[in-house]
């Protein structure tokens, strides 16, 4: 009976470190310049989770007045993510608003959405909004250079699902990322992480200047 409990033990201890071994590290992300905390996101937008989500994280991200990092990481095994991350790419061109409203109108979509039709969704979006489409919208293929370069990105880190969640502080050790596996629990830990930040910002410090006093020439 011992033994078999010890082996149970053994066996707990090596799956928790096989899943620490492979979960994602978001240590290398900093908010954006003028920001102490950021939302991190790495997304698939034919992902239906990524869908049901998206709306949650930019509420949150809005109404706690922080910005959102979107990166891509296209599913191998789903058809038309890529070239959506493509269109998407291509309304944040004319304005990263602009292609974040095109990405909640994806997510509101996409069940009704396949390789043939994106197309013409992506149409009814820039008729909608008044932005011409071109035929070709990535012509000399940068905006694909990006979103292979999110995925590899996504690699290196351990990228294992979509989304991954990252809430990112930058006050040093005392606000380490943090990976949300439940979003419903994003506003605690959003507010948790600026408690850190604003606790780890020295205070600036006031200068008084000294005045100094002319000695009379004699």
């Amino acid at each position: 009976m011992k033994g078999s409990i010890k082996s149970v033990f053994i066996f707990l201890a090596l799956m928790a470190f096989s899943a620490a071994g492979f979960a994602a590290d978001g240590s290398s992300f900093k908010p954006p310049a003028g920001s102490k905390v950021a939302v991190v996101v790495f997304e698939d937008l034919e992902c239906p989770t990524c869908a049901r989500d998206y709306p949650i994280v930019w509420n949150v991200a809005n109404a706690h007045h922080i910005p959102v990092v979107l990166h891509d990481f296209p599913l191998r095994n789903h058809p038309w993510s890529f070239e959506a991350a493509v269109y998407a790419r291509f309304f944040d061109t004319r304005s990263l608003d602009l292609g974040n409203k095109f990405r909640g109108y994806i997510y509101q979509n996409q069940p009704q959405i396949t390789p043939d039709n994106l197309r013409q969704w992506t149409q009814k979006f820039a008729d909608d909004n008044k932005v011409p489409l071109p035929f070709a919208v990535d012509p000399q293929g940068k905006l694909k250079e990006k979103i292979q370069a999110d995925y590899q990105l996504g690699l290196q880190i351990s990228i294992q699902h979509t989304p991954t969640i990252f809430v990112i502080g930058d006050a040093g050790p005392a606000t380490p990322y943090v990976e949300v596996d439940d979003p419903t629990q994003l506003t605690q830990i959003v507010e948790d992480m600026q408690k850190k930040a604003d606790a780890a910002t020295p205070p600036a410090k006031h200068v008084v200047a000294k005045s100094r006093k002319k000695k009379k020439a004699s």
